[in-house]
């Protein structure tokens, strides 16, 4: 069973951190779980959990990460991203804590929609050696213009953000994020639409990221977080080779 560890006084600064499989032995990998939910506090990090078990199982060490959102648990920009780096400093501390424990040259930060979108923004200058941006929000301008997740851009945001807030708050626009990349995202997303994941992943390679790109054809929003589907074997296979 997975045990939860704080990095801050908030309730919702958490993480659950599960255990890999067989217990002591070779340093392990670590997996950073960010969930999405278009930032909202309607969505926890819950949505993540078949993927904690899938990974733990698979001999990673997980850490499921809650964060503030908005509404009435106080968070936005730039709180929520914030606290997800907060949560990757508790990360390194305890890797120098548990000296060999885990193998800090790879930590992997996988998020899903908005997930992905603060796991772009928060690799640079952490424990983080890669990126898993699956159907991930990069752009939230273009978002907001097309109202995208009923309008959750201005509640993250603020309504009347300027140009220069939309491109500090955009992955799309903070590339080169100095680690690989995985962006998977399917041409069924009615959520995210997949056009936003292949115009990012033109300007990261542009900007000299190292970005691996898998659409996959007839896939939603949310087959990419399912461990049952095809999608996340190509996941696995990737984290495999990392």
């Amino acid at each position: 069973m997975p045990r939860t560890m704080t990095y801050g006084d908030h309730p919702s600064q958490t993480v659950r951190r599960w255990a890999p499989a067989g217990g002591a032995g070779r340093p392990a990998p670590v997996a950073v779980l960010l969930h999405g939910g278009w930032w909202r506090d309607r969505h926890d990090a819950r949505l993540m959990e078949p993927l904690a078990e899938d990974l733990s199982a698979a001999g990673w060490d997980v850490w499921n990460v809650e964060y503030r959102r908005t509404g009435a648990d106080g968070g936005g920009w730039p709180h929520t991203r914030d606290d997800v780096v907060s949560a990757l400093d508790l990360l390194a501390e305890t890797a120098r804590r548990e000296d060999g424990r885990l193998d800090t040259s790879r930590v992997v930060s996988i998020g899903h929609s908005a997930g992905g979108h603060l796991a772009l923004l928060t690799a640079a200058d952490t424990l983080v050696t890669s990126v898993v941006a699956l159907a991930p929000v990069t752009d939230l301008r273009r978002c907001a213009e097309a109202g995208l997740g009923e309008g959750a851009t201005d509640v993250f945001l603020r309504p009347d953000a300027d140009p220069a807030l939309y491109a500090a708050s955009s992955p799309l626009h903070r590339v080169p994020h100095g680690v690989p990349q995985l962006v998977v995202h399917g041409d069924a997303d009615d959520r995210v639409p997949v056009e936003h994941s292949r115009d990012y992943v033109a300007a990261a390679r542009a900007a000299g990221d190292a970005v691996e790109y898998r659409e996959a054809a007839g896939v939603d929003h949310f087959a990419v977080i399912d461990p049952g589907h095809a999608v996340w074997g190509v996941v696995r296979d990737h984290l495999a080779r990392s």
